[in-house]
């Protein structure tokens, strides 16, 4: 096991390419303020090196977010985005320290989509980007490594990715959404594919109770919903 001045040597960080890119971003992003104790643990937590980008951002950040919010990347935790990486994935992807994780969640948005690094057991792609999409309840490989993920959230075409799911006036509703929340619809966006987002009745809901009832609770999936 590395300690945490291994973890952090800052002559191989990968923060300060990542930084570079954020600063030249053509999508808007915000570079949550980390919490310093939060950031050690879930490094150290995790094992793994700044010189990589994903220990870099969960090292430097408490997250980030993308497009005003609407995709929240996972870091070491913050007011604003209150699950670290590590903590987040515990009893989900992994039951115990020394496990191998089946994969990990890195981020998601705020429509119930979650991006996850493939373990093995999500497609035969394995140590790439998989997406969970609310409209089919499926994993989709997108053929991204954490890095090119990152890239694309930076620089990607944001609206075309998430085309015809953008409501009038969203900015507003997810200025108001805490990074633990999520937004649902009725009817639901896999069991009806032509009403209009506009025309869509939306709530919160608590980000745990949705990751429950997409992946732990199939059969009480409404039930879930109920509860924010």
């Amino acid at each position: 096991m590395q300690t945490l001045e291994q973890l952090t040597d800052a002559s191989k960080s990968a923060w300060v390419t990542i930084f570079q890119w954020i600063e030249h971003a053509r999508n808007h992003c915000d570079v949550i303020k980390k919490d310093q104790s939060s950031a050690e643990r879930e490094l150290f937590s995790m094992q793994m090196p700044t010189s990589s980008p994903m220990g870099a951002v969960i090292y430097e950040t408490g997250g980030i977010l993308i497009h005003h919010g609407w995709l929240r990347i996972l870091g070491s935790g913050s007011f604003k985005l209150p699950r670290g990486l590590m903590d987040w994935n515990f009893s989900k992807s992994f039951n115990q320290s020394g496990d191998k994780p089946k994969y990990l969640l890195v981020a998601d948005d705020v429509i119930g989509g979650y991006f996850a690094l493939n373990g093995g057991s999500l497609g035969s792609n394995l140590g790439k980007i998989y997406y969970f999409s609310p409209k089919d309840l499926t994993w989709h490989d997108l053929n991204f490594t954490y890095t090119d993920f990152l890239a694309w959230a930076l620089d990607g075409d944001i609206e075309a990715f998430y085309r015809n799911l953008f409501w009038q006036n969203w900015q507003e509703d997810v200025k108001q959404l805490d990074g633990n929340h999520m937004i649902v619809f009725t009817p639901e966006l896999s069991e009806d594919k032509m009403t209009d987002i506009n025309q869509r009745e939306r709530r919160e809901v608590n980000i745990e109770t949705h990751y429950n009832a997409s992946f732990t609770e199939q059969d009480k999936f409404a039930q879930a919903y109920s509860v924010a």
